[in-house]
């Protein structure tokens, strides 16, 4: 049994992946042409990088995307605001870009889509990229709360490998 896939096939099921994840179109933007691609030892896809940047991970557990902020870049200029953002007050950016957890207590606005679990990006108030995590609570909730953790950051801007193109 071979495991041998194409670039290609790689790059459809990533993209399909996307569009499932973030809506259509969303896979064009995040992986363009001559994504590389790095493997299980199953065959599986792992992680998608471009131009040596990671863009995203698979979760193994469930096949969903966990963005890179490379790839959080690239999918903040392909959907409008509000959409996938929490944006947060501008005096605590300088904590999350380098990584740390964004708590309800910050959060000025976020889209009302946003499920616990989902990938987010997290925002300044002019809408400029800090970074990427996943919600832990909903849109709403993250409004509603005034303690604990709204975004489990996975990855802040001022990553060494992070130049937005």
């Amino acid at each position: 049994m071979s495991t041998e896939y194409s670039n290609s096939s790689l790059l459809r099921k990533v993209r399909t992946i996307a569009d499932y994840q973030f809506g259509s179109g969303a896979g064009e933007a995040l992986f363009p042409d001559g994504c590389a691609f790095t493997l299980s030892s199953t065959g599986r896809i792992r992680q998608v990088a471009f131009e040596g940047v990671r863009l995203a991970t698979i979760r193994a557990q469930d096949g969903r995307l966990t963005l890179g902020i490379a790839g959080a870049a690239r999918l903040k200029r392909a959907c409008a605001p509000p959409a996938y953002r929490v944006v947060i007050r501008d005096d605590v950016a300088p904590f999350i870009v380098q990584g740390r957890n964004a708590f309800a207590k910050h959060v000025v606005s976020a889209d009302a889509a946003i499920r616990a679990g989902d990938e987010v990006l997290v925002v300044a108030c002019g809408d400029e990229l800090l970074a990427t995590g996943a919600a832990l609570l909903s849109g709403e909730e993250m409004l509603a709360f005034n303690y604990g953790v709204a975004v489990k950051v996975r990855q802040g801007r001022d990553s060494e490998c992070f130049q937005e193109k």
